[in-house]
């Protein structure tokens, strides 16, 4: 497939790149500092802006697909700057008739109790509140539109560099967690589940998760 990766030099993005490509797929990886990303087979690089929506519009004409990895994490203002870039690439997906938008999510809008999300629960960390606030919007927003054909992953509560697996489950808007309790997943099987959706879709309109 023709693959457009929003963030693909990320630490989330770079292991989306890694799993495209070893399934024979081309990825274009749209980012801000192509240096940061290897030059290699079946991969095309482009520098772009996300926040420049009608660059985008056309940066993200032909594709099959557009996977964002994109985030806010190293801004100032996290929620405000990555809600501009969301709303941005929905809106080029969109006015590129990108058939499907696939988003890179946070765990913190999962449900650890009904109607209790994780974001809501004590002790939940300060720092990683306006970007856990940003996912919330942004897949609020993507549930109220009918524009565009999109799904949501989010991972479980602890993402990491691991192994590759392939032993994980898969859930809906509930943590979920292994038999001791914790919720975990390796960003290379993160990769396997957002990389499954793609090829063989069973999320449409819809946020799934993953964890061991």
């Amino acid at each position: 497939m023709k693959i457009a990766l929003i963030g693909a030099s990320g630490f989330i993005g770079s292991a989306l790149l890694t799993e495209a490509l070893s399934r024979g797929h081309h990825v274009t990886a749209l980012v801000t500092r192509p240096e940061r990303v290897a030059a290699q087979e079946n991969v095309t690089t482009v520098k772009s802006d996300v926040l420049n929506t009608e660059a985008l519009t056309e940066q993200l004409r032909g594709f099959e697909v557009v996977i964002s990895a994109f985030s806010g994490h190293a801004q100032e203002n996290v929620y405000d700057y990555y809600l501009k870039g969301f709303n941005s690439i929905l809106a080029a997906s969109q006015h590129a008739s990108v058939p499907r938008l696939l988003l890179v999510g946070g765990a913190a809008t999962l449900e650890v109790a009904p109607g209790k999300l994780l974001l809501e629960a004590p002790g939940f960390p300060a720092e990683h509140r306006a970007t856990a606030e940003g996912a919330k919007t942004a897949l609020e927003t993507l549930r109220g539109q009918t524009a565009q054909a999109w799904t949501f992953l989010s991972p479980a509560a602890e993402i990491f560099p691991g192994e590759r697996t392939g032993s994980f489950q898969l859930g809906g808007d509930t943590l979920l967690t292994d038999s001791e309790g914790n919720s975990r997943i390796s960003v290379q099987d993160y990769a396997i589940a957002m990389i499954d959706e793609l090829e063989k879709p069973r999320h449409i309109n819809q946020r799934f998760c993953v964890a061991y």
